[in-house]
């Protein structure tokens, strides 16, 4: 039997983006890059990847009919049940009352 042999992995060829920003700017992104352990490049593309991925979720639509729908509002009208993660909850002390 041969071992198996690991292949190096190709990376995706990569493609060139340009920015102009101020140097107030750069400087704030390349301290918070250094401060997260990433190069400032990686800050950038995580960074964008996550806001392009919030942008076009806010703009997903769910169709649903409206038998579904009318069920969905009324589990948002309804109260919560109780239960012991709930009571917990609210029985904890909130971060913004500790001294």
């Amino acid at each position: 039997m041969k071992a198996a042999v690991a292949t190096p992995t190709k990376r995706a060829p990569r493609e060139t983006l340009n920015l102009r920003i101020p140097a107030a700017e750069r400087g704030l992104i390349d301290r918070a890059a250094q401060a997260s352990g990433k190069t400032r490049t990686d800050f950038i593309l995580s960074a964008a990847r996550r806001a392009a991925e919030e942008e076009l979720l806010d703009r997903t639509i769910f169709v649903v009919s409206p038998a579904i729908y009318s069920k969905f509002l009324a589990m948002l009208d309804a109260p919560p049940r109780p239960n012991e993660r709930l009571r917990r909850t609210m029985q904890a002390t909130k971060p913004w009352s500790k001294a």
